[in-house]
């Protein structure tokens, strides 16, 4: 008896010292962002949405002390992005290839990977779920959730050698996927620096120069409620190519996940309420008096609606200055 109990409190110690020993999951997130930034890798996986499946490698090297990242889709007409430092360029069907000056992909890849860490944690949760198995790896799983329940929700599965993210769900509100990155192959090796050396030589389309931004203070328009954390990023004023209709916009980011909103004058073709949720996407479009305010981005159809009613309208668009 006295052997059981000793051997009881022995076994309960170990599995405390153990889970003492355990990275925070906040930690855990950090490693995955210095894994993501300076590791030469690259990963096979597919995007699995609602009513698709795509299937994409993702190269990352250092490259010169610059990241270099090369995506490439696997299925239907060739597709790609390449980055070089802080030069991202695009290859699609249809378009000709373009590169901006960005130190961001905007490809599907997780978020996380590109995300500050330290910022999210003002305005989500971090939340450990211990061990499991994803890809033939073993992994730590990572729950990251809004503190406000006004946004998405992700959970990540870390390899327990690379920390590199080898699976990502992208959760609504109730906690049903609505997107899933899952790997089928990751590869650590210094090979991969050896071929993205070759990214270097090639002749890649000349950086564009984008629309110069409106400033805020410009537009006779303000949202007035805002997630916390979601701050103003991107603002325009233009004319639609097809009717010459005056829009103007305004991006709001909290690092994770963005949305815009657009206002334009309502006419005969606007709808006076709509509301669409496609994956991850929303569009709530609605009339407020001559307005017509429409909301897309990354978050859930209530977020959206709050956020469309309280723009608070000065003075309508009127002409294009930029």
């Amino acid at each position: 008896m006295k052997k059981t109990l000793i051997g009881a409190l022995a076994l309960v110690s170990l599995m405390s010292a153990q889970a003492s020993a355990e990275p925070s999951a906040e930690a855990l997130l950090h490693q995955m962002d210095t894994a993501s930034d300076t590791l030469d890798y690259e990963l096979s996986y597919i995007l699995v949405g609602k009513n698709s499946l795509e299937p994409l490698r993702f190269r990352h090297a250092r490259v010169g002390g610059e990241a270099f990242g090369h995506l490439m889709y696997l299925s239907g007409p060739s597709r790609e992005v390449i980055r070089r430092g802080k030069e991202i360029s695009y290859f699609e069907p249809g378009y000709d290839p373009f590169t901006i000056a960005s130190d961001h992909m905007v490809a599907p890849l997780p978020t996380l990977i590109q995300a500050d860490i330290d910022i999210l944690a003002n305005h989500y949760d971090f939340v450990s779920m211990g061990h499991a198995r994803e890809a033939g790896m073993d992994c730590q799983v990572v729950r990251i959730t809004p503190k406000d329940g006004e946004r998405y929700s992700y959970v990540l599965w870390l390899d327990q050698d690379s920390h590199l993210p080898v699976r990502a769900d992208l959760l609504d509100r109730d906690g049903d996927p609505l997107e899933q990155y899952r790997a089928l192959s990751l590869v650590v090796t210094p090979k991969i620096n050896d071929a993205m050396q070759k990214l270097t030589q090639l002749a890649l389309p000349p950086v564009l120069t984008l629309p110069q931004t409106t400033r805020r203070s410009d537009l006779d328009w303000q949202v007035t409620v805002l997630p916390d954390g979601f701050k103003p990023v991107y603002s325009n004023r233009h004319r639609l190519m097809m009717t010459k209709r005056a829009v103007e916009s305004q991006m709001f980011s909290d690092g994770l996940f963005s949305f815009s909103v657009y206002l334009a004058k309502a006419d005969d073709v606007s709808v006076r309420k709509q509301i669409v949720r496609q994956g991850r996407r929303t569009l709530h479009s609605v009339i407020n008096g001559n307005a017509e305010i429409t909301v897309v981005g990354d978050i859930p159809p209530e977020t959206a609606k709050r956020i469309a009613d309280s723009v608070r309208i000065n003075r309508m668009p009127t002409s294009q200055t930029e």
